[in-house]
Order: structure tokens, then sequence, then C-alpha cells
């Protein structure tokens, strides 16, 4: 597959639909790094783009659509069809929280709350797949998301990012997938991931997808069970780190801090390896940090 130009497809598709996200510079770890704020994106992270670009490029069933979720992309895909006049069906595990559900909720769609994780949530999606008709909106192992979340990578590309290494946060795949197909090996991607909740890191390990346990402060954001064969098959030899709870949440109250941005954990997780030090730049390398998840929980402006 032509990855390039999926994206560039993908991009023009969905523009006018999604946000341009800004770009600042920090010194949060030391030393200079850019931030590209994609929190700020339609439902609070970067899963907007993957679902407008398949709700944009497939024929959408009279059934419409039908998503599982953590809690992010079930909002991004409801937001999504809300917005281009599609019924949506979304089925997230509890762990997502009374946050992402209710983000859920306020765009209409028909929500379903399971028990467990979000493995849990998939199996459900796919059974109502199978018995309505409905159109499945994966939530990072299909070539449609994968592209659409490429168009994160394009737009930072085009306003004029600097860096030679792009840190990523990374749960089943898709945002990273996308990073690693725009850039094709033009910066140096490193995947981010939290310690209980690290399905890459594993695969990468093991030499194939594995199924991991998932537990955590991201585990409702970046808590796949099992990493995507997209992600796979594109993240070979890449640079892989973990970081601890503890790292995350320090590196959430330094967002804070420095520049009063409220983040999840899961859009903490990539500047976590800097803070804490498991990922160190040689002397002149210059470092950016995708900022990806907003939605905190428990809201802290709910009620």
């Amino acid at each position: 597959m032509n990855w390039k130009s999926e994206i560039s497809a993908a991009r023009d598709r969905i523009a006018g639909h999604t946000q341009v996200t800004p770009v600042i510079e920090s010194r949060i770890p030391g030393h200079p790094i850019e931030l590209k704020l994609e929190h700020m994106q339609h439902t609070g992270s970067f899963k907007a783009r993957g679902a407008f670009n398949t709700l944009l490029s497939l024929d959408v069933p009279d059934a419409g659509v039908v998503a599982a979720s953590g809690g992010n992309h079930g909002a991004a895909a409801a937001f999504a069809a809300q917005a281009l006049g599609y019924p949506a069906k979304i089925f997230v595990p509890e762990l997502a929280g009374p946050s992402k559900i209710a983000l859920i909720r306020q765009t209409g769609a028909d929500l379903s709350v399971v028990p467990g994780e979000y493995a849990n949530a998939l199996t459900q999606a796919q059974a109502h797949e199978a018995e309505t008709g409905a159109m499945q909106i994966h939530a990072y192992d299909a070539p449609a998301t994968v592209a659409g979340q490429g168009t994160c990578f394009a737009e930072w590309d085009a306003q004029g990012l600097q860096a030679d290494t792009v840190l990523v946060a990374v749960g089943g795949g898709g945002l990273i997938a996308g990073a690693l197909a725009w850039f094709d090996g033009a910066r140096k991607v490193v995947a981010v991931e939290p310690q209980t909740s690290c399905a890459l890191n594993a695969a990468l390990q093991a030499g194939e997808p594995v199924d991991v346990s998932v537990s955590g402060i991201a585990a409702n954001a970046l808590g796949a069970r099992r990493i995507g064969q997209i992600c796979f098959d594109l993240a070979q030899g890449m640079t892989s780190v973990l970081v601890s709870d503890d790292a995350i949440a320090a590196a959430q109250k330094a967002l804070w801090q420095a520049h009063r941005i409220l983040v999840e954990p899961a859009g903490a997780t990539a500047l976590a390896a800097l803070t804490s030090g498991v990922y160190r730049p040689e002397p002149g390398e210059r470092v950016a940090v995708l900022v990806c998840g907003a939605n905190v929980a428990p809201d802290p402006l709910a009620g």
C-alpha cells in the first residue's frame, strides 16, 4: 500500500470536518521540545481523524455504524456519525469511566456499557455488526483508520515540524502506525507505552502480536489487549520504551504547571518518556511529542 498517497487523500477528505491542532514550544524536560496539541481535536483526541476518514471513504449501510472503544474512539465515531447523519451504536467497557461515557452519550449515539475491558466491548460490537449489517469502524487496525490518524503527522509536517524524533503513545497502534506510515523513516518515531498496557512492546519482543494483560491509569485509552497487525508490520525495528504510572502522572502535572494543559493519562504518556528519563535524546537531537488525549476522569467541570 502507498501509505503516503492514502494519508494525503485522507487529509483532503477530512478537511473541514476536523480541527487543525496547534503546535507549541516547551522546555518541560529541561530542553526545547515541540508539542502538538492533538488533545484539542474534536471530542478530545486524534480519533476523530480516523472516524471521519472511514465514514467519508466507504459506503455506509442503512444500519449505520458500530464501534468498540475504551472511550475516545467511541466518542469520535459517534461524533463523526452524528455530523454526517448516520446512526451509531457504540460499545464501551466499564473501565472507560463516567467522563468518556458521558461524552459519548452527548452525541446521541446508542451506547452499551459492557462489563470488563476493551476486548469484551469489541466482541459485542462484532456480534452487532454480524446481526445488523452495520459498518464496523475499527479503533486502530483498519487502513482507513490508520490513514486518518496519519493526517495528524502530515499536518504537523506542513506546520513546520523540525524534530529528528517524534514520541507517540501507543494503545492498539493506529496512531503510531499513522506516524510510521507518513514519516516512512524520514524521522525517528519512538513508541511509548505504560508498563502495564504494552501490547506493541510485547509483540516486538515476541516477534508477533500476542495477548497482554491490561491495567494502570491509562488503560481506558491505551489498554488494547493485542497490537494491531498493521501497526506491528510497520513497527519492525523501531524504538519502544515503557513508562510507569507514576511517570505518567508526573508528566500530566508538568503539562498543567508549565502550560495549563489538562490531559488524561494517555495524553501525557509520550511526554513521560522524556520527563522520567526513560528516553534520553542524544546531544543535538531535536525531539517532538504528540499530546493525544484530553478526556480527564473525573471531568473537572462536570455537574
